[in-house]
This record gives C-alpha cells, sequence and structure tokens, in this order.
C-alpha cells in the first residue's frame, strides 16, 4: 500500500484504476493506492456468512440511523470516522451491565455502551421467581440508572436487569439479593 503525499495528479482520486489498482481518499486527505484485492478463491465458513449477514443488516440500519440520529454526527466531528461508521460500530456493540446494587430501597445499575445506553428496565421477582414489579429505571449520570419500587422490597429477591442502546441491542443480566 502506498501513501500519496502532496501530488496533484492523484490527489483526491478514488475509485480503481483497470483491473489492478484501486485508490481510496481518506477523510483527512490523504491518498492511499493499494493493489486490488482478489476474493475469487475465498471460501467461507458458516461463521463468516452469519457474521457477513450481520454486517449486511448492519449496514441498512446504519444508513439510515446515521442521518437520523444526531448522537452519531456529534460523535464522528473531529474524527477520521463519519456518522455511518459510528452507527455501524454501536450495531456490532450491546450494552454492557456493569453493576446491580440494591441500597436504601433503590435499585441502582451501572450500564454503559460505545454511543449511549438509550434504556434500562427492570424487573423484581421473589425467591419462587414469581414478577413483583416491573419498570423503567432512570438515568443518574452518564454511568448509573436508578429503579424506585413501587412498594419497599424485602426477602430474598432477584433484580432482572435489561439496557439497550440505540441500534437495538439488548444485554441481560440479573442478581440475587437477601
Amino acid at each position: 500500500m502506498a501513501k500519496v503525499r502532496s501530488n496533484p495528479i492523484v490527489e483526491g482520486l478514488s475509485g480503481k484504476l483497470g483491473d489492478q489498482l484501486v485508490f481510496r481518499h481518506l477523510r483527512d486527505g490523504r491518498t492511499i493506492l493499494c493493489a486490488k484485492p482478489d476474493f475469487s478463491r475465498r471460501k467461507l465458513s458458516a461463521k463468516q456468512k452469519a457474521h457477513h449477514a450481520k454486517f449486511k443488516a448492519g449496514a441498512a440500519y446504519a444508513r439510515d440511523a446515521a442521518q437520523r440520529q444526531p448522537v452519531y454526527a456529534e460523535l464522528a466531528a473531529g474524527t477520521m470516522k463519519n456518522a455511518y461508521n459510528i452507527v455501524l460500530a454501536d450495531w456490532f456493540h450491546a450494552p454492557r451491565i456493569g453493576r446491580i446494587d440494591l441500597k436504601n430501597g433503590l435499585v441502582r445499575i451501572q450500564a454503559v455502551d460505545n454511543v449511549r445506553v438509550a434504556g434500562v428496565k427492570v424487573a423484581v421477582l421473589n425467591e419462587q421467581g414469581m414478577l413483583l414489579e416491573r419498570g423503567e429505571a432512570m438515568q443518574v449520570d452518564e454511568l448509573w440508572w436508578s429503579y424506585t419500587p413501587q412498594k419497599p422490597l424485602a426477602g430474598n429477591l432477584k433484580i432482572e436487569v435489561e439496557a439497550h442502546d440505540l441500534a437495538g441491542n439488548v444485554t441481560k443480566e440479573s442478581k440475587m439479593f437477601g
């Protein structure tokens, strides 16, 4: 791969040249020249095919969401990435739930995502697994969410948490208390 600097003949070129070379123009103004990749003999495994299908679905989502959700453009500003790249990364990364705490009658959840956690749902179950209540947690700050139960919680309980992001990824965690 060759990097072209200050060459007025190839500056800003992108695309194929014949059947051997490919020019790529990057956002920072650089132009890269490389050999055309040859995929003619490639055999994909089932896992690779599944990943390609997921990538195709992510690309379709990214084309729309990059225009519809301003947070992606805000995160891309001043970087080498565009909003589409940020959306695609969000598509492939589900939120992470770090901690679930029950303190002073409040359920506190630590949830993070590479872009934004869009919401957190909480379900409170008794020790037999019967649902006692369910609701939406409120965001406290960038990391923490809080759920205030409708009734005081006592005894052995299981707290189930679902965190979801803008791309629709969902992460589920649960923790026993009591």
